[in-house]
């Protein structure tokens, strides 16, 4: 279990900061903590675990920036 801070969500996926890198075509699961991470409410409280696909990642600094996308879109 690692803690990441998501920049961007929408209902097909998300860009997220994360300490460690992740494989490219793996797959991560995401809790996204209540209340909602977005201001347009997408993501309603009480969301269950998203699975996702690490679809590209760039090293930046200390944290790795990463693409995943939603296996089932969300909202």
């Amino acid at each position: 279990m690692e803690l990441a801070k998501t920049l961007d969500i929408s209902a097909l996926g998300a860009f997220i900061t994360s300490p460690r890198p992740l494989s490219i075509n793996g797959y991560v699961t995401l809790t996204i903590p209540a209340p909602s991470i977005t201001s347009s409410g997408l993501v309603p409280a009480g969301m269950p675990p998203i699975q996702a696909r690490v679809k590209r990642q760039q090293e930046a600094g200390d944290v790795y920036l990463a693409g995943v996308e939603f296996l089932k879109p969300i909202g």
